[in-house]
């Protein structure tokens, strides 16, 4: 599955930042999704320490019958612009903590036939790196309980920690 407008944009500014600074941002396996118990999708941020993230996101794009995302228009999704501090644990995929001041993008829930991408940069002057996971509702709902949904593969939390922590 090909990245969404959001890693393009987030790229975009890696890319500028790069120019200037002589550097490159990483994409890295610091979000994870998973699913609870009641069948509700969640999200599992991971930042490196204690860092503060700019413009976290969800974009859900529509893919066409070849699985390619659609990459203009986000039609299912969230928006929080600026920087801050990730929540500790978790949150639920269409409702991230209340002190973001999210803009909500489109309908609120996982639709079928569309590519989703949760994403951050790290939000600092060198921009070194971008945490993202891609999926689709087919992804989520071959996840058994305990797993998570992270580096394009279903995997348990605990090997996604590991993941998060090797890659900071």
């Amino acid at each position: 599955m090909g990245r969404g407008r959001g890693v393009v944009a987030v790229a975009g500014v890696a890319a500028a930042v790069g120019l200037l600074s002589g550097c490159e941002a990483e994409y890295l396996p610091l979000a994870a999704v998973r699913v609870d118990d009641t069948g509700a999708a969640g999200v599992v941020p991971r930042p490196c320490g204690d860092d503060r993230v700019l413009g976290p996101s969800l974009e859900g794009v529509p893919s066409d019958l070849f699985g390619q995302e659609d990459p203009g228009r986000n039609v299912s999704g969230w928006e929080a612009p600026g920087s801050r501090r990730p929540a500790d644990g978790e949150f639920p995929l269409f409702s991230p903590p209340g002190a973001w001041h999210v803009l909500p993008v489109g309908e609120q829930r996982l639709l079928p036939g569309h590519a989703y991408q949760l994403a951050f940069g790290k939000d600092e002057y060198n921009y070194e790196y971008s945490g993202v996971v891609t999926f689709t509702a087919t992804d989520l709902a071959r996840l058994t309980l305990g797993q998570v949904w992270a580096d394009d593969r279903a995997m348990s939390l605990g090997e996604f920690e590991r993941l998060a922590e090797g890659s900071c």
